[in-house]
């Protein structure tokens, strides 16, 4: 009994051992996997549509595995291949109080992908409008024929931040005459780059230029000023219109900013009359000193000072050339009475100048001045109000009680002479 027990443990040892050389290594399935994915735009607004692009490998780093067993003393060897059969990939979407962040397809019996191998497939991702803002999660699902299953989550935000419009310099009170420099600021307060920014201004009454301004990509959390000149046509309140259009990924969003302005008339280019002849002595000159202003916030060139009036003014014409915002510039001028009349005249000046490629004239700055027989006077609005112009230089002279008397003493003479004169003939004749 011993021996048959010690003969049947002996068997059972050398029939396991023999049946170990019978049995094939165990092939391990192949490593089916997503190395990485992009999802473009990257981070996403409600509404949106996406591109989704995942990229899917074989991990397996050879091609086949061989295994070899023996059987009454012959070796079989078998090679086992390690690509795979991808038979669906799809998207489970994301959800959130019955929104959703979804694929709008699928993939079936995409085939065979070899070890090592690698491919992209493409998803269109819909985000539901109203969408709330966080992170997402929804899953990428790969069914593995001769493998093991794929199941990835996807990272995805969803944001409702925008680029939004900004008054940097705005006035609110714009002239008339003229044109005036207004700067707009585009904010990117997105965590990711958008594309294609163009901001166009609108408004009733009113020309802007540039007409529209394209300012392309905007990164993320930067911003960019941009400049428009207003040429308001009529006046009044006026409500102007800055919409910023943009795209993020192929979807296109639109953001406004209303700026209420009062277009008034107002003169913030214009000659200052500081000295002018109250009166003129008839032949004589006096002068007049203006100082032209240019309250404009820019540059203004081909400044040009004329005075109107029915009489002699010297110089005709005053050029200035250019004037920087906040420029004052004097002048003066020279007017004679040799070929005006008695009475009362008027002088105007009006201020021409370009601003950028457009012309302007300022409306005619008026006064009054009378020509008259005897001493002018001159209002100076820097010292002492009353002066005398006469003669031709025109050189302002001091009234005196010498002078007001010397027309009299000058009759008193005459007179005497005469008495004198007619009392010596009479005396003669008698003789």
């Amino acid at each position: 009994m011993k021996k048959m027990l010690t003969a049947t443990i002996i068997s059972l040892l050398v029939f396991g051992i023999g049946a170990s050389l019978f049995v094939p290594t165990i092939q391990a399935s192949p490593a089916v996997m997503i190395p990485q994915y992009q999802l473009s735009p990257e981070i996403l607004m409600p509404g949106d549509t996406a591109v989704l692009t995942l990229q899917v490998k074989n991990g397996e780093t050879v091609a086949t595995q061989t295994t070899a067993s023996t059987s009454a003393g012959e070796t079989t060897t078998t090679v086992h291949t390690l690509g795979v059969t991808l038979d669906n990939i799809w998207i489970v979407p994301a959800q959130s109080g019955g929104k959703q962040i979804r694929a709008t397809t699928n993939y079936e019996d995409i085939g065979y992908l070899a070890a090592g191998a690698t491919i992209e497939v493409n998803f269109k991702l819909l985000v539901d409008s109203n969408m709330s803002e966080g992170v997402y999660f929804p899953t990428a699902k790969i069914d593995v024929n001769g493998g093991t299953d794929v199941q990835y989550p996807l990272l995805m935000k969803v944001s409702n931040s925008s680029v939004d419009l900004l008054k940097t310099s705005v006035p609110s009170k714009i002239s008339q005459g003229g044109t005036t420099e207004i700067i707009i600021t585009a904010v990117n307060k997105r965590e990711n780059a958008v594309d294609e920014v163009i901001i166009t201004p609108q408004g009733d009454d009113v020309e802007f230029v540039p007409s529209s301004f394209f300012l392309g990509s905007l990164a993320a959390k930067t911003s960019e000023a941009v400049v428009f000149s207003i040429k308001p046509l009529g006046t009044g309140a006026r409500n102007l219109t800055f919409d910023v259009n943009y795209k993020n990924g192929d979807n296109l969003h639109t953001n406004s900013l209303l700026v209420p302005v009062t277009v008034i008339q107002t003169l913030d280019v214009a000659p200052i009359i500081t000295n002018f002849p109250i009166s003129i002595t008839k032949g004589g000159s006096g002068k007049i000193s203006i100082e032209v202003y240019n309250a404009k916030t820019e540059k203004i060139t081909g400044v040009l000072v004329t005075p109107i009036c029915n009489t002699t003014v010297i110089p005709s014409q005053y050029f200035i050339g250019s004037m920087d915002p906040d420029d004052v510039f004097s002048a003066s001028f020279d007017i004679y009475a040799d070929t005006a009349a008695y009475g009362i005249q008027i002088i105007g000046f009006k201020v021409s100048f370009k601003q950028g490629n457009d012309y302007f004239e300022t409306p005619l700055v008026s006064k009054t001045f009378s020509v008259v027989s005897g001493p002018g006077q001159s209002y100076q609005s820097s010292g002492s109000s009353t002066t005398s112009t006469s003669g031709s230089s025109g050189m302002p002279q001091t009234p005196s009680l010498v002078t007001c008397l010397t027309p009299i003493i000058l009759i008193i003479v005459i007179i005497v002479v005469v008495v004198m004169l007619y009392m010596r003939w009479k005396k003669r004749r008698k003789a």
